[in-house]
């Protein structure tokens, strides 16, 4: 077992404001390159069931290929406010873990319906 570590300090927030974010599975329909970012980029469509496709930008090229995340589950925030990135217009965040040199996508341990709520 490793040694607990020391959260940096970050603002408390409240229940409340956490419970307004809306976290639904999605299943990844099509990733592709973005080429005018600046940073390595893929754009992605996300099926999200009853609630649609949502497009979605992303930093992870350098953890995934295209053909690792076609097909995958993922968890995202389908309601932040919408945002431009190297001309794509993100329509959510997918979530995942990270450290300074990987990266993993969180997504349910078993299939699960699109657009299903995650608490």
């Amino acid at each position: 077992m490793s040694e607990p570590v020391e959260a940096p300090a970050t603002p408390k927030v409240p229940f409340q404001t956490f419970a307004q974010l809306d976290f639904r599975v999605g299943k990844i329909l099509t990733v592709d390159d973005i080429p005018t970012a600046r940073k390595p980029l893929y754009k992605f469509t996300i099926d999200f069931g009853a609630l649609g496709v949502k497009q979605c930008a992303g930093g992870i090229k350098a953890y995934y290929t295209k053909e690792q995340l076609v097909g995958k589950q993922v968890v995202a925030v389908l309601n932040l406010e919408p945002k431009p990135i190297a001309g794509v217009v993100s329509e959510c965040m997918m979530l995942a873990s990270f450290t300074e040199t990987d990266l993993s996508l969180l997504r349910p341990d078993k299939e699960m319906p699109p657009g299903t709520k995650v608490a």
